[in-house]
């Protein structure tokens, strides 16, 4: 069920699902009851209580979302808590998971990073709530995405986006234009000292994991956050 998990605090972890857990997302076509299925037994498996992950609707936007208990599914492409666990699907996109600390505790946030919400600075976005809420020493762990040498774009499209993030401009493994969006998240955590401790591998590439370019209509894996014990 998890491509890869790691306790990253005391009694906090993050994680990365693959095909095993199922497809996570109501927008596909699956059958909706089924889904919420799957994500009760995705919290079963991280030892949360049923109903506690929080899930977006994602838009490719810039918004950040605080969350609260009780706070309903939000519009944007990444929350922010002081502890309420967090989701974020993807299946090309970059899904980021970020950690905080502050005396009273962890501030967490899932973000979801395509090329619209790199282009526009999701990621910084999500840095400075998180910092306006106190937290310091903020690491991320980037999770499975489409590769730089694997995802092709219109030579003009790739010089839109890397006129934004530089890191981003890339080339295909057979020679055609392409966008390097992990680089690109990677090069804006690292510009606002943020260490990425962990990346994961090509999505469409490996077919453990969900991939919208491989197989068009496509489920969603997800990365988490979560607080627990």
């Amino acid at each position: 069920m998890f491509h890869w998990r790691a306790e990253v605090l005391p009694g906090v972890s993050v994680a990365f699902t693959d095909t095993r857990a199922g497809n996570l997302a109501l927008h596909v076509g699956d059958n909706p009851s089924e889904v919420m299925l799957r994500r009760e037994a995705l919290e079963r498996a991280a030892g949360i209580g049923p109903g506690s992950l929080r899930f977006m609707d994602q838009v490719h936007g810039t918004s950040v979302a605080v969350m609260e208990a009780g706070s309903p599914a939000p519009r944007s492409d990444a929350m922010v808590s002081t502890g309420l666990p967090l989701a974020v699907m993807v299946a090309d996109c970059v899904p980021a998971v970020l950690v905080g600390e502050t005396a009273g505790g962890p501030v967490l946030a899932a973000v979801h990073a395509g090329r619209p919400g790199i282009a526009a600075g999701i990621i910084p976005a999500a840095l400075d709530r998180m910092r306006s809420l106190g937290a310091s020493g903020i690491r991320a762990w980037l999770g499975p995405s489409i590769c730089g040498a694997c995802y092709e774009v219109p030579a003009s499209l790739r010089a839109e986006v890397a006129a934004d993030v530089p890191a981003t401009w890339a080339t295909t493994s057979w020679g055609t234009p392409a966008l390097d969006l992990p680089a690109g998240a990677r090069s804006q955590l690292e510009a606002a000292g943020v260490a990425v401790e962990y990346a994961g591998p090509c999505t469409l590439e490996n077919a453990a994991l969900f991939s919208h370019r491989r197989n068009n209509r496509s489920g969603r894996f997800a990365g988490l956050v979560w607080q627990h014990g």
